[in-house]
């Protein structure tokens, strides 16, 4: 059994047609019944039951709210256990004995014959449901099974769970929780304090509103390896933890120049917007980039930072050449206002390695010419990452900022494949998805990064990160699976170090530009 939060590596992702599929397969290798007990049941139990005790080990008592299915044996399962422990233990079950599914049914036998408090009278629910401070309750209500709207007595007892939502470990996943979407089925949710994940992990947990529901997360795999499953229990996602560009970034030499970081050009900051450019290019230094130069789409803009004089100034991206323009990794659009759309042909022509990011990414939804010129990129081996927020990716779409956040794994892989490039869909569990990728929810970050300008930030330090690793120099890599895979990896590192150094920052709210000198500490 192990936390996942904060994150020390990668982690496959599940959805819930591969969860079952891999229980199955599971169940076939380890024997369903061991002398009439199941055995992934049984494990499930024994792990949830030793949680909950590590969870409140002076508990007087442990509530469990048991529901119909399989996620109801789990929690039988666990209430004998924490039984056999000398604990204090009562059941309210929501289900008809005589309906259970086979290892259910037997794990309902075996918390009988042990000695479990059991109630199916509703009635009772709510006195049963009284647990104090030091105490624990467990959902086992839905699980994997939650599919529609809890009603009657399960949505009762999730009513009850949340009445105490600090002292509640949900059993796989909060009951009214979508696997695959970190959404609630359309009704009441349990929200979790903890949650203990059995055999995989499941998108939903890390992405949408899982992180706030699930709690802090658990896992314990029963004994079962799900990596050498067969291929149709493959992940449909991973959970990306602390990433770094290693493979790509090259000691500087003792005769390294300014040159050998590579040219960043941000090319944003409308009229009213300057601070939007500012922290974008101050970011994109900071992240490693050797030059930076600011293109104000604001005439009126100052010509100097004066808090980082090192930046340099151009009046237009006239000023620079086709050359110069495409050695630079260019982050365009960061505050741009409607001015950005005029400048954007020339950038998807001539640019190798583009950021597109607010007024940018609006501009690519309305003009059906961009989106062409931006697909028509990846078959020249120059590559783009977007980074939009839920209502720009809707725009993107052609939906509503609902139906992205609905699904967002669903959402940023449609956008990936139309647009033919990297997308950063930013928000709780930021995902990062791209062609032929398996796609990566990030698991660093908190609601610190909810103020104005963190975006910027995220947008600029991705330029900077880029230029680093790629230099001024127009070589390609050898293939175009390389270079993908090269974007890819500045989208992940930036992400996670965005996310962590809102975590180091230890505020419940950080400014921006805070945020920049943040990121420069993350190691």
């Amino acid at each position: 059994m192990k936390r996942i939060l904060p994150a020390d590596r990668d982690w496959p992702l599940h959805s819930a047609q591969t969860s079952r599929r891999a229980e199955l397969v599971a169940l076939a290798e380890a024997g369903s019944q061991d002398a009439g007990a199941p055995v992934l049941m049984c494990r499930a139990g024994k792990a949830v039951a030793q949680l909950a005790l590590a969870l409140a080990p002076h508990a007087r008592k442990f509530w469990l709210a048991a529901g119909p299915g399989n996620n109801g044996g789990d929690a039988l399962e666990a209430a004998l256990q924490l039984q056999q422990m000398g604990q204090t233990v009562s059941v309210s079950l929501a289900a008809d004995p005589a309906r259970l599914p086979q290892d259910a049914a037997a794990c309902l036998r075996r918390a009988q014959a042990g000695g479990v408090t059991l109630c199916t009278d509703s009635g009772a629910w709510a006195a049963q449901a009284q647990i104090g401070p030091q105490d624990l309750a467990i959902d086992g209500l839905l699980g994997l099974g939650g599919h529609r709207a809890p009603t009657g007595a399960l949505h009762e007892l999730i009513g009850l769970l949340n009445q105490r939502s600090d002292r509640v470990l949900a059993v796989d996943l909060p009951s009214g929780l979508q696997a695959d979407t970190g959404q609630s089925t359309g009704g009441a949710v349990v929200n979790a304090a903890y949650t203990l994940a059995l055999l995989t992990l499941k998108p939903g947990l890390f992405t949408g509103a899982g992180r706030s529901l699930a709690g802090t997360v658990w896992f314990d795999a029963l004994g079962v390896d799900t990596c050498q499953m067969p291929a149709d229990c493959a992940p449909q996602a991973r959970l990306a933890g602390p990433h770094h560009i290693g493979r790509w970034a090259q000691a500087a030499g003792h005769a390294a120049h300014k040159g050998s970081h590579g040219n960043v050009v941000v090319l944003a900051g409308a009229p009213g917007m300057g601070g939007a450019a500012l922290l974008a290019a101050r970011a994109a230094h900071a992240a490693g980039a050797g030059r930076v130069w600011m293109v104000p789409l604001d005439p009126d803009a100052w010509r100097v930072d004066p808090l980082r004089p090192e930046l340099m100034w151009r009046s237009g991206v006239d000023a620079f050449d086709s050359t110069a323009l495409a050695k630079a990794t260019v982050v365009a659009g960061c505050g741009g206002g409607s001015a950005i759309a005029h400048e954007m042909p020339r950038l998807m022509r001539e640019t190798r390695r583009l950021v597109l990011d607010a007024d940018a990414l609006n501009a690519l939804a309305h003009e059906p010419s961009l989106a062409s010129l931006l697909r028509a990129r990846a078959a020249l081996q120059v590559h783009t990452i977007l980074t939009p927020h839920p209502l720009e990716a809707a725009r993107l779409l052609g939906c509503t900022s609902d139906a992205v956040q609905g699904d967002r794994l669903a959402a940023a892989l449609e956008m990936a494949e139309s647009y033919r490039c990297v997308v950063v869909l930013k928000g709780s569990g930021t995902v990062v998805a791209a062609p032929g990728f398996t796609p990566h929810i990030n698991s660093s970050g908190n609601s610190a990064l909810a103020t104005a300008g963190t975006g910027d930030v995220l947008a600029g330090w991705m330029g900077g990160c880029w230029s680093s690793v790629a230099g001024d120099q127009l070589a390609e890599l050898p293939n175009q699976r390389l270079a993908s895979e090269q974007a890819v990896d500045v989208a992940r590192a930036s992400v996670w170090r965005h996310g962590a150094a809102a975590e180091a920052s230890g505020q419940p709210l950080i400014r921006a530009a805070d945020l920049i000198e943040f990121m420069t500490r993350v190691r």
